[in-house]
């Protein structure tokens, strides 16, 4: 038995009427950039949320880079985030000509420690910090409460990383509701995908929503009447239709999830040398990965992919070790828990077009390698 980590064509098949019409209807209408399937989803998108903007852009480093200039992050500023992510979320800050920084993660939730947070901000580095990018990594929202209580002490910005977080909660409230913005990809794989790249911000700030819309089309508020100069930073019409039909699935689709993952949770509890996901008791985790972590790594993924098993490693190489931040004179040991992530963590099937008996079939496989 073959079980992928995504099944695109299953999950097309399984809405290929709606997705066809939708598609059909952009063509008809002409309306390729921008337009009123992205309009649409802009609003449905800003409501599943909570929140009352959505500014649809054309890939989630779009909207972090449009979120951070936006709040006018440049030269001589400083943002924090963690080096246990995609170097996207990094690249953004270093496109707006700021500085990157980096803070350790929790060893349960993968995410930003407040405390070490903290401690940085206490630093003189720390006074030139203007803003924080905190991720809600794999689907875990990040504690935000505790995150807010020290941004606010010490006159921080926080944009949220929520490109793997969709519809994710925190304390009740979705992620989006508490900084200034947040930031989503709708790549093909996340849990809520397009059909190529594209990314989303949504805010609560009526200003900054002006400013984003302005910004990716050029800082344009009208055809040629250009406020500031800005990017083409836009979604595709088509984007837009096929987001607006896989939004409707969303909340079904995520509760797939999260039946896989308390199932897979049940079966690999007490499994020695196996970590489990842990779930904050105050987040709504929407498990966009599922991820292990096992000193075994490199036997244990040899022998799922001889089962047929795909499996995935998000990161194996932490930010601060990549050739491209090196400049950033971070040493080995600086961020002990990113660095044990980077080489323990593996990410196995959990998408909600897997059937019973592929589902059966992994739990099977990873209880016989232990």
């Amino acid at each position: 038995m073959n079980v992928p980590l995504a099944d695109l064509k299953a999950q097309y098949l399984s809405i290929k009427p709606e997705i066809d019409a939708a598609i059909q209807n952009v063509i008809e209408n002409t309306q390729f950039i921008l337009g009123k399937a992205v309009s649409d989803f802009e609003q449905e998108f800003a409501k599943a949320h909570q929140t009352k903007h959505c500014i649809a852009v054309g890939s989630g480093t779009d909207a972090l880079h449009a979120a951070l200039w936006a709040i006018g992050i440049g030269k001589g500023d400083a943002v924090v985030t963690t080096p246990f992510t995609f170097i996207a979320t990094v690249e953004a800050i270093s496109l707006t000509g700021a500085q990157p920084l980096f803070v350790d993660i929790e060893p349960k939730t993968y995410t930003m420690d407040p405390n070490k947070l903290e401690d940085l901000l206490k630093t003189p580095q720390g006074k030139s910090v203007k803003a924080i990018l905190p991720i809600h990594l794999y689907g875990q929202p990040v504690a935000m409460d505790l995150i807010q209580q020290i941004t606010q002490k010490y006159g921080v910005k926080i944009i949220e990383d929520a490109a793997q977080s969709h519809i994710a909660k925190y304390d009740g409230k979705y992620v989006g509701n508490f900084g200034e913005a947040a930031c989503f990809s709708f790549y093909p794989g996340k849990n809520l995908g397009a059909y190529g790249e594209a990314g989303g911000i949504i805010t609560n700030n009526d200003e900054l929503a002006v400013k984003l819309r302005r910004l990716r089309d050029h800082g344009q508020s009208e055809k040629y009447k250009h406020q500031f100069w800005g990017h083409n930073y836009r979604m595709d019409g088509i984007q837009g239709a096929v987001l607006g039909v896989k939004l409707r699935y969303l909340n079904l689709w995520t509760s797939k999830r999260r039946e896989i993952a308390a199932k897979y949770k049940q079966q690999f509890d007490g499994i020695s040398d196996l970590v489990v996901p842990f779930e904050s008791p105050k987040a709504f985790h929407v498990y966009h990965q599922f991820v292990l972590r096992t000193k075994k790594r490199a036997a244990f993924q040899q022998y799922l992919t001889e089962k047929g098993i795909a499996t995935a490693l998000h990161y194996p190489i932490p930010i601060h070790f990549q050739e491209a931040y090196l400049h950033l004179d971070y040493k080995p040991g600086d961020f002990p828990v990113s660095e044990a992530c980077a080489e323990e963590c593996i990410s196995i099937p959990v998408h909600p077009e897997m059937t019973d008996e592929q589902i059966e079939y992994v739990i099977s496989n990873v209880r016989s390698f232990y």
